[in-house]
């Protein structure tokens, strides 16, 4: 590896690191690199020749870089908090889950989402009903809700039946009506 592709300057390629190598520079990569280095680790955990365990390892250090991302207003941006589910919910489905690590287990994503909604369903259901009436800001506030719950459905069956699974269940219909 060259300096210069460590340094993580224009032109460097970031896939062709080892996955220590790319630990080292998340850790000291800022703004942009940081959004560089996570797709190139998250292309490394699809890539499907790769043995499961390597490919975890990988998209651990996409969710890394993910979460090294600046912070906007009081918690992470939507697209952070985003990228993070969908990450963690494509690991579940084809790496299978694992209870012994947060980052890929049903019932901890489950959890991470709901504290992300501010909202109930009821109440973005109701603020949907007349969302071209309302403020840029609500419309704004509706479709980072519907963002941070697209992997619901898939995350649903997952779940053992109780209080969460039903919450979850109502926010996969509650989305269909955020605009």
């Amino acid at each position: 590896m060259s300096s210069h592709a460590h340094r993580g300057e224009p032109g460097a390629d970031l896939s062709t690191l080892t996955l220590d190598d790319l630990q080292a520079f998340i850790l000291s990569a800022h703004g942009q690199q940081l959004e560089t280095a996570r797709v190139a680790a998250q292309e490394h955990a699809y890539y499907s020749k790769h043995p499961q365990e390597v490919r975890r390892q990988w998209a651990k250090l996409s969710l890394l870089a993910n979460r090294r991302m600046p912070d906007y207003a009081e918690g992470p941006s939507a697209r952070v908090a985003q990228q993070e589910f969908m990450l963690r919910m494509w690991v579940i489905d084809r790496l299978g889950p694992d209870e012994t690590d947060a980052d890929w287990s049903p019932e901890a994503l489950a959890s991470d989402t709901l504290d992300a909604l501010p909202l109930t369903p009821t109440q973005a259901v109701a603020l949907a009903e007349d969302w071209r009436d309302r403020p840029t800001e609500q419309i704004r506030e509706l479709r980072r809700h519907k963002n941070l719950t697209t992997h619901l459905e898939g995350l649903v069956g997952y779940l053992e039946p109780g209080p969460v699974r039903e919450q979850l269940v109502t926010w996969t219909a509650a989305r269909r009506l955020l605009p």
